[in-house]
């Protein structure tokens, strides 16, 4: 049976109108679904802070602090080298001589390493008294070697203005001779050097332990 025109018209009028809706829903799907990609993908990325640059060193000294740079020695080291020698060829000489010796020509070497005050010129000197007539009977003869052990204090008094003194443990082994039997005996002293004008002067030492000998208010120790 043939449906009347009137209700043709209407049954196409309802098609088109649920076509068109149709069209309208997909394209409101197409949108959206492509706004929530962009969002998840492009926002993210966007958000997302930059990796910070750990263990950047701006300063250029390897310490991650710009600017901060190494404390500066107060004694380098060739100063060091320099205060050793002094220190063990002293050490050394003040243990050798033999029955000829004499003040006069034997002393002034060892004073020329020392900074030549009062006490260090009371110390620099030969056996004397009966320990030396025994010496000159007997054709005694000594000799000493010296050696460094290891640093004691390194300092730079800023406040007496004595300078930079490098004090140190020398092992002093000294080989007599008298009467021809030989001893060898071995101490061990704190000597100290002192910085004066660039030499390295020894300005006091004593028995490790036991007391200054050559000390004095102004050299430092």
């Amino acid at each position: 049976m043939e449906l009347p025109a009137e209700n043709k018209r209407a049954a196409l009028l309802a098609l088109a109108t649920l076509g068109v809706l149709l069209v309208a829903v997909l394209t409101v799907f197409t949108v959206f679904d492509g706004d929530d990609e962009q969002s998840g993908n492009g926002g993210a990325v966007a958000s997302s802070p930059a990796p910070a640059n750990q263990g950047e060193d701006t300063g250029g000294t390897g310490t991650g602090r710009p600017g901060a740079a190494a404390a500066t020695p107060i004694v380098s080291v060739p100063e060091l080298v320099r205060a050793h020698a002094v220190m063990t060829q002293y050490m050394a000489g003040l243990n050798t001589y033999d029955h000829n010796s004499s003040t006069a020509t034997w002393d002034a070497p060892l004073l020329a390493m020392t900074t030549g005050e009062l006490q260090m010129k009371q110390a620099t000197v030969l056996p004397s008294g009966k320990q030396w007539a025994k010496c000159e009977a007997e054709n005694c003869s000594s000799k000493g070697t010296a050696l460094v052990v290891r640093d004691a204090v390194i300092s730079d008094d800023l406040v007496r203005g004595s300078g930079r003194t490098v004090s140190s443990l020398v092992k002093v082994t000294t080989t007599r001779v008298s009467a021809g039997k030989s001893t060898t005996e071995t101490d061990e002293w704190l000597v100290s050097a002192k910085d004066s004008g660039g030499e390295w002067l020894v300005s006091g030492f004593n028995v490790f332990g036991l007391g200054d000998v050559g000390a004095s208010a102004d050299s430092g120790e």
